[in-house]
């Protein structure tokens, strides 16, 4: 049986900013996987623990949040917020019996740098490997 994920990614403004320049061609260009869907938010600190929910009520199998290092976060500690929230739905995810790993925080440098990528890379190969989300049941 072949799985593509539907993989949602949240990431801050600034720690995608190069990453999503000419329409994401970057992204592409770079193997970028084409089954994440991608949010810039203002800040990470933005996202709620029910945006995080709310993507996996609508399918998705695997979430991730992107956002700044911890102590240069441009938002002080938007990043750290984020962190506490991504770890609150993870330890709800657990309770309920789910892999928690199929939520993710990373915290990359602003710019284009590898670790963008690699973390998109990582997450599909990990959802891949966990298969389709106990929360939707897909029609085959």
């Amino acid at each position: 049986m072949s799985f593509t994920p539907d993989i949602r990614l949240f990431t801050c403004h600034y720690a995608s900013q190069q990453s999503c320049t000419e329409g994401g061609s970057i992204l592409r260009d770079l193997n970028f996987p084409d089954n994440i869907t991608l949010t810039r938010l203002v800040c990470t600190g933005k996202l709620e623990e029910s945006d995080l929910l709310r993507s996996f009520e609508d399918g998705a199998d695997g979430v991730y949040v992107v956002g700044c290092p911890v102590d240069t976060c441009h938002n002080v500690r938007g990043s750290q917020r984020a962190a506490k929230r991504v770890e609150s739905v993870r330890q709800a995810l657990a309770e309920l019996g789910v892999e928690k790993d199929r939520l993710r925080m990373y915290h990359v440098e602003r710019g284009m740098h590898p670790e963008f990528i690699a973390a998109g890379e990582e997450m599909d190969a990990l959802i891949r490997q966990l298969g389709p989300s106990p929360f939707c049941r897909k029609a085959a």
